[in-house]
């Protein structure tokens, strides 16, 4: 659709007005031509009174006509509202105005209405996420708690089911953020706020925050970033080099080699993070990317298939791209690419 011509409600209300007192003098005056050109004794009143009273009966009803015209896009706006206060949040208001205060005060209701339409949709989507995954943890929290209470239980088994009830609880604290910044970042188009911030640094940090994993299992790091900043959401694109590198040590065997990359390309930057552990099965390949999907079952308590979920969403929203690729030597390498 065609970009209309924009004008200001002002400039449409002093139109409206200078025409209205226009039409009222200049019909008053042919009424009062044709009364006088039909030879009417019984006008008797001052021609400035008849002026007046017929530009007033005139201009009265040129109004009544005209605000209806000029104030239907208010009234529209009203009965809108009305339908979201009810609790629907899909109505949306379309307009063919020219007024621009009126395109984007319709513009402004339709984000308005498509974000409080969200908050149901967040509720049920982690409802009916949380539902099933929430289980298996819970379930075993509950089971480890219920060994606790025996007597029998040795000080060794004890610290042993400890240590579970802590892990899947953890587990559990990690898996409700996921799912509400997954289903925040799905169901909204208000954008965070962007910053210009150096994209290495950024890198460096995940890889510091990383180090307890990294160094439990011997993984031999090659870094090469290349110095650059970037104007983005900080904290989104944190989530993304943190879990691209967490991955990459999570499924790498001890003693293992990750590789990180950063270098500037043409329109953008590429960051690439390379493993040497198992690759990923061909026919997860196309999959990996989807909501609760876990290639290595071997892996399942460590993780809830959300991470990689988070991290596309992410990118998408930030105009980028992410593809994974099996490497010939083994192990597997994602990239990334972020327009500039």
């Amino acid at each position: 659709m065609k970009d209309k011509q924009r004008f200001s409600l002002r400039f449409y209300f002093t139109l409206v007005v200078m025409a209205e007192i226009t039409f009222s003098i200049i019909i008053a005056l042919l009424l009062l031509w044709l009364f006088n050109s039909m030879g009417n004794d019984r006008v008797l009143l001052p021609l400035t009174l008849w002026q007046i009273m017929l530009s007033i009966l005139i201009g009265g009803t040129i109004t009544t006509f005209l605000s209806r015209w000029f104030f239907a896009p208010i009234t529209k706006l009203s009965r809108a509202m009305s339908q979201v206060a009810s609790g629907d949040f899909k109505v949306r208001l379309e307009t063919d105005s020219s007024i621009s205060e009126i395109q984007e005060l319709y513009s402004n209701f339709n984000l308005m209405a498509g974000e409080l339409g969200t908050t149901e949709i967040l509720q049920t989507d982690f409802v009916s996420n949380v539902s099933h995954e929430f289980k298996t943890p819970i379930s075993a929290i509950e089971g480890y708690a219920t060994l606790l209470q025996d007597e029998r239980c040795k000080p060794g088994e004890r610290r042993q089911y400890t240590d579970k009830i802590l892990l899947n609880t953890r587990r559990l604290s990690e898996l409700v953020g996921n799912i509400l910044l997954l289903s925040r970042l799905d169901n909204q188009s208000i954008q965070g706020k962007k910053s210009l911030f150096r994209l290495d640094e950024q890198i460096r940090q995940a890889i510091v925050l990383l180090e307890p994993k990294w160094s439990e299992k011997d993984i031999e790091f090659d870094v090469e970033l290349e110095s650059l900043e970037y104007t983005g959401s900080e904290a989104l694109l944190f989530h993304v080099w943190s879990n691209l590198i967490g991955n990459a040590v999570k499924f790498n065997s001890s003693g293992g080699y990750v590789g990180v990359r950063l270098e500037r390309k043409k329109g953008g930057v590429r960051v690439q993070v390379d493993d040497n552990g198992p690759g990923i099965p061909e026919e997860s390949l196309e999959h990996i990317f989807d909501k609760f999907y876990q290639s290595d079952s071997s892996h399942k308590s460590e993780g809830n298939g959300l991470g990689l979920a988070l991290v596309k969403r992410i990118l998408d929203l930030s105009g980028g791209s992410i593809c994974a690729e099996n490497l010939s030597g083994g192990g597997c390498r994602f990239t990334v690419f972020l327009p500039m």
